[in-house]
């Protein structure tokens, strides 16, 4: 088969600088060349496609969602408490218990459509699988467990079914790994056996809420209120009497291949300590502002050389999953950090924190041919800056889709 050319005002490589007046060739759906117009040579071989004032880069990466909670777009409120949203969540979830596969197809094709091409889902009922296997945006999907009362014994059969599945799907476009829901909800026990029972990535909600590092300190608050009421309180658990780092640290958790996620009430410390030991973070600033977390010190993230991700989070907390809008929200807290650190994180590192850096995150030959081309509404010279300032999904074409003739 010949190889398509999509010329364009702008590549954006994302491992070098942008391209003006670039082009990418893409052959079997995999990219096998890209440069500049100006090094053009003739090619009688090539299809050429021309997008004229667009900029073509790497499909997003939404490094963390939870997919069915799609079912409860605008049912939960915004709450000046996470613990509060966590009860609200719960409660509607409760009540409205029915088929929620056509919200999660509804939410993949909206991440589609706003140029997302791999996502990190979180699930505790693996329902989102079917879904994403039959749409169009590839997948790393988290079981997250949950059980702060789960013993040592219980751990084998509790992790059996996941395992199995995941043990089905090497190579698969669709893979499943393991997440721990948070340090509240976790049992140490449960934490110690997610890390041996499947490799990385892995992932853990972390210093989200005050409460959180409250009941990791003193054993008590609304978290301790939550899990008695629940009927999942361990009367034997210890109070670690440490910050939530250091508590994951002691779990054997701190690895190159955990995600840490949302980490709105990391210390500067903290911060470092989870950079040296390369964790991945994920920050979804739209929902933690939304479930009352705060907002995430996302300048103090870059500067600690943590290697950030970027996520939407479940529609439950945000009005959509169009990583875009997130990258919006991003630039405003993150004055300081460049717009090419900034798309970095939205491609190429978080694809490398789910494990598919190989094959997405950048336009590099043998990788992925899974690129976008956004349209330029008006002239700019500086693209990667243009890219954080809201695009709509109208903007947004997959070049595989293109009718090439």
């Amino acid at each position: 088969m010949a190889r398509t050319r999509y010329h364009a005002n702008w590549i954006l490589p994302i491992t070098s600088p942008p391209i003006e007046g670039g082009w990418v060739d893409v052959e079997d759906g995999v990219i096998a060349a890209l440069g500049q117009d100006s090094d053009l040579c003739d090619a009688t071989s090539i299809r050429d496609v021309q997008l004229g004032s667009y900029v073509i880069l790497p499909g997003l990466v939404n490094a963390h969602t939870h997919l069915e909670l799609s079912g409860l777009q605008g049912l939960v409120s915004q709450s000046e408490s996470m613990p509060i949203w966590a009860r609200d969540v719960m409660q509607n979830s409760a009540i409205h218990r029915t088929d929620n596969a056509k919200s999660m197809q509804h939410a993949v094709v909206e991440m589609r459509s706003a140029g997302t091409s791999l996502v990190g889902d979180i699930t505790n009922t693996l329902d989102s699988v079917r879904v994403l296997d039959e749409g169009a945006v590839d997948a790393v999907v988290f079981h997250e467990m949950l059980g702060f009362d789960v013993s040592e014994d219980e751990v084998p059969d509790l992790l059996a079914r996941t395992v199995l599945l995941a043990s089905e799907r090497i190579e698969h476009r669709v893979s499943i790994r393991l997440a721990a829901h948070a340090p509240y909800s976790v049992s140490r026990e449960l934490f110690r056996g997610l890390l041996t029972a499947l490799p990385g990535p892995r992932a853990v909600h972390l210093a989200e809420s005050p409460e959180e590092i409250d009941f990791l300190k003193n054993g008590s608050g609304v978290w301790k209120e939550i899990l008695q009421e629940r009927g999942r309180w361990n009367s034997e658990w210890g109070t670690p009497g440490i910050g939530a780092v250091d508590y994951l640290n002691k779990l054997g958790w701190l690895e190159p291949d955990t995600l840490v996620v949302h980490g709105v009430q990391l210390t500067g410390y903290e911060m470092k300590q989870l950079a040296s030991a390369g964790v991945n973070l994920v920050t979804c600033p739209r929902s933690n502002m939304w479930t009352g977390a705060g907002e995430p010190p996302i300048n103090e993230f870059y500067e600690s050389g943590l290697r950030v991700a970027i996520g939407t989070d479940s529609l439950a907390s945000v009005s959509d999953l169009n990583l875009f809008n997130e990258l919006i929200e991003v630039r405003r807290l993150a004055p300081k950090v460049s717009a090419r650190d900034i798309l970095t994180s939205a491609t190429l590192t978080g694809a490398s924190a789910l494990g598919r850096a190989e094959t997405y995150g950048s336009i590099e030959p043998q990788k992925r041919g899974a690129l976008i081309g956004v349209a330029l509404l008006g002239h700019t010279s500086d693209v990667e800056e243009y890219l954080l300032s809201g695009i709509e999904s109208k903007q947004v074409v997959w070049l595989e889709d293109l009718d090439v003739g």
